[in-house]
């Protein structure tokens, strides 16, 4: 095993790893370092929520953090709450609070066990991998260990073309809603507030903001103008294996192939959600058998209809949402976002419409931006990542999906993997595509951490 391993980032994929390491009965004593980046919450930006507004989009019965524990986080919920049930959607606050109990839980048993953790509340500056191990570097610090795993979510978001400088300077141009939600109060005016994206980001948005806003109208603004479609009142599970389905798949491994395959089997079934559901245990094998250019259509044309059946919102979410759309507060438009710029007291928007109609223009009070995760190291201003990037330690996805990576996580630079640097979590699209949700990160975290015990 190694005997000094460092992990960087400190949100939930992190957490599951150290949670994952110290589980087990190692031989030795570990030593092990973990960067949370500020603070010692592993609630990260997924689960720093505290509105009980923000629900999971998954039940509380499939959200344990650990596979060999499939109901950690439902025996957590209903200590606290006897009546909650396995397909309840529960508070994203909830969840953080289970982060919170089970890194603490974790930690107290590597004390007793005599393992070395430390949790530093500190940005890592730098990366210096090698064949025989990795030199971390914060501050004027260096910490040489065995192995060093990346766990840092999503990039931060990037304003999108078109936004004028200006637009961003006046702070009325949103390009991180969860930390402009941290800090919302209430307000009364009669403002409007223009929403690009429309995925489960920009639900939340609405729901807060609607509350706290009563005299507010919303803009939505996307590609297709689609809200995430919802999960059913009642659980469902897969008909079948689909193993015929995946074969056929297998088979042709092309998009507009696979988009025939999928209306097919949808058409054969009582309810869409069961095929879809179906494909997430295969989805990564699925990815991986897609060259480049397939992978390209698929982002440039179908991404955005299967993000919205793949990533479903809660039944009474999708009330709320007709219910603002019945009272007049939220209006959806279909178009793409061209320019933002200030003009006197407003922010005026180039919005271009579908099928060639043209060009609308429209004011906003504010803008907030909820176009979904940032993967893309190619263009980040994440300073590690500038640094491993610059450095020719990691090779940036070319789609923009993360960083390239073996299926087991190890990074890669150029045509090689550094045997002793990996990845977990959203960083790793690219090679497996399902990999931003619990169900998969437990998953990633329980091999990981039998790698690093087993691996030397």
């Amino acid at each position: 095993m190694y005997r000094r391993v460092a992990i960087i980032g400190g949100g939930a994929a992190a957490a599951a790893l150290l949670s994952e390491l110290l589980e087990r009965q190692l031989p030795q004593p570990l030593h092990l370092d973990w960067y949370t980046g500020g603070g010692n919450s592993p609630r990260g930006v997924a689960y720093g929520t505290r509105s009980d507004k923000h629900l999971l989009n998954v039940r509380a019965a499939s959200m344990s953090m650990f596979a060999a524990r499939p109901h950690g986080f439902l025996d957590f919920a209903q200590r606290g709450d006897s009546t909650i049930a396995g397909t309840d959607f529960l508070p994203r606050r909830l969840y953080g609070d289970y982060l919170e109990a089970e890194v603490e839980r974790a930690l107290e048993r590597a004390r007793a066990a005599g393992h070395d953790v430390r949790v530093l509340p500190f940005t890592v500056d730098a990366l210096v991998p090698e064949s025989d191990g990795v030199t971390v570097i914060h501050g004027e610090e260096n910490a040489r260990v065995d192995a060093a795993v990346l766990a840092i979510g999503s990039l931060p978001p990037q304003p999108l073309t078109g936004v004028a400088d200006a637009a961003i300077e006046s702070g009325r141009y949103v390009t991180e809603p969860w930390g402009f939600l941290a800090h919302a109060k209430p307000d009364t005016r009669p403002l409007k507030v223009v929403l690009i994206g429309l995925g489960l980001t920009a639900v939340d948005v609405l729901l807060e903001l609607s509350a706290l806003w009563p005299n507010a109208t919303f803009e939505a603004i996307s590609r297709h103008g689609l809200l995430p479609e919802p999960h059913l009142h009642q659980a469902s599970a897969p008909a079948d294996d689909s193993s015929e389905l995946v074969e056929s798949m297998r088979d042709e491994p092309y998009i507009r192939s696979w988009i025939r395959l999928l209306r097919e089997s949808v058409a054969q079934s009582a309810d869409w959600r069961t095929v879809i559901d179906s494909l997430r245990p295969h989805t990564p094998s699925l990815w991986a058998l897609l060259p480049d250019a397939e992978r390209s259509r698929f982002l440039r044309h179908a991404r955005w209809a299967w993000e919205r059946v793949r990533h479903r919102m809660p039944p009474q979410v999708m009330a709320a949402m007709k219910a603002l759309e019945s009272a007049g507060r939220l209006h959806r438009q279909r178009g793409r976002l061209q320019a933002v710029d200030v003009t006197g007291d407003k922010l005026h928007l180039d919005i271009r419409l579908p099928h060639g109609r043209g060009m609308e223009t429209m004011d906003a009070d504010l803008v907030i931006q909820t176009v979904g995760l940032n993967t893309d190291v190619r263009r980040t201003m994440h300073p590690l990542i500038r640094q491993l990037s610059t450095n020719g330690h990691v090779t940036a996805d070319p789609l923009g999906l993360g960083v390239t990576a073996t299926k087991e996580g190890r990074v890669m630079h150029g045509d090689h993997a550094w045997p002793r640097f990996y990845a977990i979590g959203t960083l790793l699209r690219g090679v497996l595509w399902e990999s931003t949700a619990i169900p998969e990160i437990r998953q990633q975290a329980r091999h990981l951490a039998d790698r690093l015990v087993r691996d030397a």
